[in-house]
C-alpha cells in the first residue's frame, strides 16, 4: 500500500509522531493508501530546512527564480496527464475536470515567470537637498501555505510559485484527504530545478496547522478552506504576529433575468452548480430566479438536464460528475437534502441514496435540483459544498440584489441578462468580490487576483496575481544623501524636504 510521507529539506521522511491516516479512493470506497501525520516537531524540522535555504534563495536574481518558474511550466505541461489522474484518484473529480484544474495552474506559474517586472521598485531624485529616494519589495522569509482537498495541485500552486519567486522558502500543509497531489508538485518543482529546503511539506491534521501558525521562524500564511477554519487560522496566526490571509466559504448566487437566454443560463448552471460535484467554492449553489414565470421555465429546463447528468468514476469519459470526497462528506449533503425538504423546500431531483454499479462503495451524491428555498431555510444559510443547487424565486432585481448583499458570504455571483444597464448596476452594487456577467464562474485569470469579500475572506490581500506581490514582500524605502562638502549643521526640528 502507497505511504506518502512529508518531504523535508529536499528528502521524503515518516516524521516522529507514529500517526498515519488512510487515503481512500472515492470512486470505490476502498484504501488506497495511508498519509503519514505530523505535528509541532516536524513543522519546526520543515521551518529549520526552509530557513537554512532562504539566505542562498532570496540572494538568486529574480531573473533566475524566473527561469525556474519557465522550467516548471515546461514540466507540468509534459506531465499534465500524470498530474490529472493524481488529482482524481484521491480526489474523484473527472479527468477532465482535473486537467481543467492543471490549466488553471499554469496560469499562475506564467504569472509568476514574470516576478521581474513585479518586483521593480521606484526612484525619485533630489526629494531634498542632494537627497534621493527609492523603495524595493523584498521577501517576508519563511512563509506557509495550508490548503484544502478540493483543488489539491491547483491551489498550492496559486501560492507556492508567487512565494518562491518572490524570494521567500516554503512550508506547505497541504489537505491529508488527497495527499498524492502535493507531493507531485514538490516533484514537479525539483524536476525544473528547485533547491533543496527551499519547498517542503507536513501531513497533519489539527495539531500540524496549530504548529504553523504558532512557529515564530514562519513569517506569513495563506489559508483556503471554510469560513469557520479560515476565521480561526486568521485570528490565531495575527495573534502570533504573523501576516495572513485566509480565504472561506462561499453561497453564490446567479440572478437570471426574465430577458435572460434561458437555454444559456441553465447550460451555465448545469456546469457551475455540478462541476466537480459541487465542491468549489466558485460553484453556483443557488439560482436566483426574477418573477414566478421565469423561475418556471428555469426549472422545467434544469429539472431533465440535472436528472440526465452523466455520473462515474474519473476514467469514465463520458462521466460530467464524479464522487464526492469522502462518506462523510456524502452523507452531510444528503442530510442537507433531507433538511432543506422538512423545511418546505421541494425536491425537484433528487440525488440521495445512489448506487453505480461495479461501484457501490463509492461516495456518490446525485445531482439534485431544490425549489422553493427561502432565506430563512437551514439549506440557503450553509455551505453545502456538493451537487445540489437551490432554486430560490426573487420578486424583482432589487429583491435579488437584497438577497445577496444581507448573505454572510461575498465569494463570487453572476448575473444572466441581455440588459447591459441591469448588468453594470449588478456589478457595481453587489457586495461580492468577484462578479460574472453572462460568465457563471467567474474566477479571474492570473493577471488579476482571487479573493471575495464578508466572510469569504480575512485579511486584505487576495490570492495570486498582483495582490500576492504585495502578500509575500513587504515595502522597504531608503532615503540618501551623500557627502557633498556642505555642512548643514544639527537639525532639531522635525525633517522636512524645505
Amino acid at each position: 500500500m502507497k505511504i506518502i510521507k512529508h518531504i523535508i529539506g529536499g528528502k521524503e521522511t515518516a516524521g516522529t509522531s507514529g500517526k498515519t491516516q488512510p487515503v481512500y479512493n472515492p470512486s470505490t470506497g476502498e484504501q488506497s493508501g495511508e498519509v503519514v501525520l505530523g505535528g509541532a516537531a516536524e513543522v519546526d524540522a520543515a521551518v529549520q530546512a526552509a530557513q537554512a535555504a532562504f539566505a542562498d534563495w532570496s540572494a538568486t536574481p529574480p531573473a533566475k527564480r524566473a527561469r525556474l518558474m519557465f522550467a516548471l511550466r515546461e514540466v507540468m505541461n509534459a506531465r499534465r496527464d500524470e498530474i490529472a489522474r493524481t488529482i482524481s484518484a484521491e480526489h474523484g473529480k473527472t479527468h477532465g475536470d482535473a486537467l481543467g484544474e492543471v490549466t488553471r495552474a499554469l496560469e499562475v506559474v506564467e504569472f509568476a515567470a514574470g516576478i521581474q517586472s513585479h518586483l521593480k521598485g521606484s526612484f525619485s531624485r533630489d526629494v531634498g537637498p542632494q537627497i534621493d529616494t527609492c523603495d524595493e519589495r523584498q521577501p517576508l522569509g519563511v512563509v506557509a501555505g495550508i490548503t484544502p482537498f478540493n483543488f489539491p495541485s491547483m491551489v498550492p500552486l496559486w501560492m507556492i510559485p508567487m512565494a518562491l519567486a518572490c524570494g521567500n522558502t516554503f512550508v506547505l500543509k497541504p489537505s491529508e484527504r488527497d495527499p498524492s497531489s502535493a507531493n507531485l508538485v514538490f516533484d514537479l518543482f525539483k524536476q525544473a530545478g528547485l533547491p533543496d529546503g527551499v519547498l517542503n511539506i507536513v501531513h497533519g491534521g489539527k495539531g500540524a496547522v496549530d504548529a504553523v501558525l504558532d512557529h515564530p521562524g514562519i513569517a506569513a500564511v495563506s489559508f483556503v478552506g471554510s469560513t469557520p477554519i479560515a476565521e480561526y487560522v486568521y485570528t490565531r496566526g495575527c495573534a502570533a504576529g504573523k501576516r495572513v490571509q485566509a480565504l472561506g466559504g462561499a453561497k453564490n448566487h446567479m440572478i437570471i433575468m426574465p430577458d435572460a437566454d434561458m437555454d444559456q443560463a441553465a447550460d451555465a448552471l448545469m456546469g457551475a452548480g455540478f462541476g466537480s460535484a459541487g465542491e468549489r467554492c466558485m460553484a453556483i449553489s443557488v439560482a436566483v430566479p426574477i418573477g414566478e414565470k421565469t423561475a418556471d421555465m428555469l426549472v422545467d429546463k434544469l429539472a431533465p438536464r440535472v436528472a440526465a447528468l452523466k455520473i462515474g468514476p474519473p476514467d469514465d469519459p463520458e462521466a460530467e460528475m464524479g464522487p464526492v470526497i469522502t462518506a462523510a462528506a456524502r452523507d452531510r449533503i444528503e442530510a442537507c437534502i433531507a433538511a432543506g425538504e422538512k423545511e418546505g423546500a421541494k425536491v425537484v431531483v433528487d440525488g440521495r441514496g445512489l448506487k453505480l454499479q461495479g461501484y457501490e462503495g463509492g461516495f456518490w451524491v446525485g445531482g439534485t435540483l431544490i425549489d422553493g428555498v427561502t432565506p430563512d431555510m437551514e439549506i440557503y444559510r450553509t455551505e453545502i459544498f456538493g451537487p445540489v443547487l437551490s432554486v430560490l424565486r426573487a420578486r424583482d432585481y432589487d429583491q435579488a440584489v437584497d438577497l445577496i448583499n444581507k448573505h454572510e458570504y461575498g465569494n463570487g455571483t453572476a448575473i444572466f441578462t441581455r440588459d447591459g444597464d441591469a448588468a453594470r448596476d449588478f456589478a457595481k452594487r453587489i457586495q461580492v468580490g468577484m462578479v460574472g456577467v453572462n460568465v457563471p464562474i467567474p474566477v479571474p485569470v492570473a493577471t488579476h487576483s482571487f479573493g471575495g469579500w464578508k466572510r469569504s475572506l480575512f485579511g486584505s490581500h487576495g490570492i495570486y496575481g498582483p495582490e500576492a506581490v504585495h502578500f509575500y514582500t513587504r515595502l522597504k524605502t531608503v532615503t540618501a544623501r551623500w557627502p557633498t562638502g556642505i555642512r548643514a549643521g544639527a537639525q532639531f526640528t522635525f525633517p522636512s524636504m524645505e
